[in-house]
Order: C-alpha cells, then structure tokens, then sequence
C-alpha cells in the first residue's frame, strides 16, 4: 500500500548531495515550509544511513510543486540535457526540419553567449552549420549573427580542439602505462594540470584532463595530489558548473577509489552507495568498487546483497571488462559469506561460457576468487588440476608487471601442493618469502599482503606465523 507520500519520498531519494546544495544556494522561496522540506531532502541526501520522513500534515501540492521546481532547476544547468539540445537543433538543420520558434531559441542562445560552457566546441560547430543554412537562404542578418559569434570565438574554439587532439596523445600513454605497463605517462602532469585549472577553457577539457591525471596518481600511486583538484571540483559542482548526474556519479566513482587508497573505508562506502544511486553504463563499474570497499570493512551479507540486486543489470553490460570484474568480486562475496560450493559451481559454469574473454580481460581477479572457493573447501587435487590445466603459474609469472599484483595463485597452488604432500613446509616457506621480497610497491600492499597470509593461516599456521615474525623485525 502506497504512503501519502511515496511517490514525492522516492524522488527526492534519487537526488544526489551536489544538487541539493546547489539548489539551496539558488533558491529564493518566500515560503518557509518549501524551504524546510528542501533543507530535509538536503539532509536525508546528506545522510544516507538514516532517513527522516517528510511530513504528511503538509499540503501536497507544495510537495509537488516543489518537486516541479527542483526538476526545472536542475534541467536548466544539466549539460548534457544541452548536449541532446544541441544534437537535436544539429539534426533538424541537416534535414531542413527545424521550426521558426526553435531558431528563435538558437538565435537566441548565439546571441548570449558569453562564458564557453562544458560543451562549447559542440555548439561552435552548431553555429557552423547553421550559418551555412543561413547563407543560402540569403537571410543575412541571421547569417551575421552566427558569423560574428563565429569570428568572436574562433581562437578560443581552435584552441579547444587542439587541447582535446592532445589529450588523445596524452591518454595512450596514461592507459598504455595502466593496462600494460609498456609507457610513461608522469610527464604529462603539469600539462594536464594546467588544463584542468585554465578557467578559459571549455569544461568538457578540463574535466577530461581531471580523469586522465586521476590515472596518472595512481599509476604513481600519488594520490594526494588529488585531494586538492578533488576538493576543487567538488566546490565547482555545488555551485552548479558542469552539472550533469552523469558527471556527480563518476565523480563519487572516483572518490571511492581515492578514499579507498588512503584507508578511509567510511567515506568510500559514502561516496560507493551515491555512484550507485541511478543505474547508468558504468553501474557494474560502479558496483564492482562498492563491493571491494564492502568486503574490506567485513560487511560480507551487505556486500552479497549489493551484487545479487546488480545481477540482471551485470548480464546487460556490454563491457566485459566489467562483466568479470562482477562476477570475481560475486565469488569473492559467496567466498566471504562461506557459500564456497555455490561459488565453485558459478565460477566453473561462467568459465565455460566465457573462456576466453575472461582470458582477454580479468584472468587473475576470477582465478584468485575461483581458487580461493576450491582451497577453502580443502580440494586441494582440483585446485592444482585447475592450475595446470590453463597455465595459471605461467601466466602468473607474466602478470608480475602489473601494478596491482600479489601472488594469491601462486600461494594458493604451493599449500595446495604441501596439503597434498608435494612440497615440503620447508619449501612452501622459502617459496612465500621469497615472492614477497619480489614484490614491486611492496610498502602499498601491506594491507593486502597481510589478509592473504591471515586468509592462508588455517593451512599453514607455522609458516604463516614464521613468515609474519620475520616480516615485523625487518
């Protein structure tokens, strides 16, 4: 049975905390009782795990005439509701179909033009094509009107398009350097650091610089340098600037990974469940990071409900990439929460229907969590059968380069050779503390080192706690 106010309650749960703070800072209400419940949509947004419902005693028809309000506002500045604007006048002047109120609106917004906003190289172009539908008509003082503007921001657009050519360059370095280790991208950092803070640029650049120097800190695991160009833009979108929830949710996405970094689970966790609220193309990317950070705080039921509602919605992407980054980290959930049967089962039914995108793609993240299922369950034989049977030590010993390597296969196949008496402990020992002498970035994966051997103590409790002493003394 629907509540008197069900359906306003569910709106104002979609609304993230950048826009109520931008529409606080806008609004002019002489009402007080429309300011209270914008102020209390500001907090239950604010605060995600309480929830303070709105009062029913109210007339509804503020409530509505509120949410009226709130959706007018946030549409006037969304850029990319701007962008489909734009696209949509593009199409009709292409096809002859655009109507004389709707050049009205175009004329209109060339005329005013003053700042470049987010997507000014697209409505510069807009301009082009217009003032060519312009000309042939022989309607000169429209023609004159684009052509000025045309002439007024040629510079500025030229610019843009160089910024955004170099960009390209810039990022095969950046992606090159994250997926294979093959490049250097540190270079490119004051660079991409003038772009993102050059206010005369257009925003689409400046916010594209912003995720490629996001790649950049962590490929060097630098993140400190992010807080302060976080903070910055996090100040730009309260006050409204290149607002799109496209935009507000990759930029929560990012924080998760950058509070992540420094340990701060909490405000990982608070930013993880905002990147989720709307499911967009990078939801499972989204999930994926939300259920790490869940995992890593032993909050292990909520992780597995976080993935099993993002089921239907992980078979839909098109990105496999994400695709196995969802199902390792869904193993990983039925490992934590001590469903190791049903995780082997998904994992060896997936396999067979993914074998080699998941080789293309998340090898090492779906073996770790299919082994771990396996070694937990004490089958040992068909861990090292697995092992053998696709190359994993091989392929292991070339995923070393990885920046986020840590040697879970290689362990996970050495106890399961001790269990099965094939190695000595002696050797299982050497074997561990040599592959953590080996370690690139050791001082960064304490963390994840440590869970490991806790993870592999119940096997090998003498190695592990030798291994743990030695490493504390060194």
């Amino acid at each position: 049975m629907r509540t008197k106010l069900q359906k306003f309650t569910e709106f104002a749960n979609t609304l993230l905390p950048h826009e109520t703070a931008y529409l606080l800072s806008v609004q002019q209400f002489e009402d007080d009782i429309k300011l209270g419940i914008l102020e209390l949509i500001d907090y239950n947004c604010r605060n995600i795990r309480q929830f303070t419902p709105y009062d029913q005693e109210i007339d509804k028809r503020k409530y509505s005439n509120l949410k009226s309000w709130i959706v007018e506002r946030l549409e006037a500045i969304d850029v990319d509701v701007r962008f489909d604007w734009m696209s949509r006048m593009e199409r009709q002047i292409m096809t002859d179909s655009i109507l004389p109120q709707e050049e009205k609106q175009l004329l209109r917004a060339i005329r005013e033009y003053e700042a470049l906003d987010f997507y000014f190289t697209k409505f510069y172009e807009l301009a082009e094509i217009y003032r060519h539908f312009l000309l042939i008509r022989m309607r000169y003082a429209h023609h004159k009107v684009a052509d000025d503007f045309l002439k007024r921001y040629r510079n500025q657009y030229n610019q843009s398009r160089a910024v955004f050519e170099r960009l390209h360059e810039a990022t095969l370095d950046i992606v090159n350097q994250y997926s294979q280790n093959s490049a250097q991208s540190l270079h490119w950092e004051n660079w991409l650091t003038e772009i993102f803070y050059n206010e005369e640029l257009d925003g689409l650049n400046r916010y594209l610089a912003l995720v490629r120097l996001t790649f950049i800190y962590f490929n060097y695991r630098q993140f400190e340098k992010l807080r302060s160009k976080y903070d910055y833009i996090d100040e730009r979108f309260k006050e409204g600037a290149y607002y799109s929830r496209r935009l507000l949710l990759n930029y929560y996405g990012n924080r998760v990974l950058l509070h992540t970094k420094f340990h701060e689970y909490d405000k990982a966790e608070y930013f993880g469940y905002l990147s989720v609220r709307e499911k967009n193309s990078d939801y499972i990317h989204y999930v994926n990071n939300l259920s790490a950070v869940l995992l890593r705080q032993k909050k292990y039921p909520e992780a597995l409900q976080l993935m099993r509602a993002a089921y239907p919605e992980m078979k839909n992407t098109p990105s496999f990439h994400n695709r196995i980054g969802f199902v390792a980290f869904y193993l990983k959930c039925l490992n934590y929460n001590q469903q190791y049967r049903n995780s082997e089962n998904y994992a060896e039914s997936f396999l067979q229907a993914y074998k080699k995108e998941i080789f293309e793609y998340r090898w090492h993240i779906f073996f770790s969590s299919y082994l771990e299922a396996l070694l937990q369950q004490e089958k040992y034989s068909k861990l090292l059968k697995v092992v053998r049977k696709y190359n994993l030590l091989d392929r292991e010993r070339q995923y070393q380069k990885n920046a986020n390597y840590l040697p879970t296969i290689l362990w996970y196949n050495a106890v399961a050779q001790y269990k099965e008496m094939l190695i000595p402990k002696e050797e299982i020992s050497s074997l561990i503390q040599q592959s953590i002498t080996q370690l690139d970035r050791l001082e960064v994966k304490q963390f994840q080192l440590r869970d490991l051997l806790e993870e592999l103590r119940p096997f090998i409790p003498g190695v592990i706690n030798r291994i743990q002493d030695k490493m504390m003394t060194s």
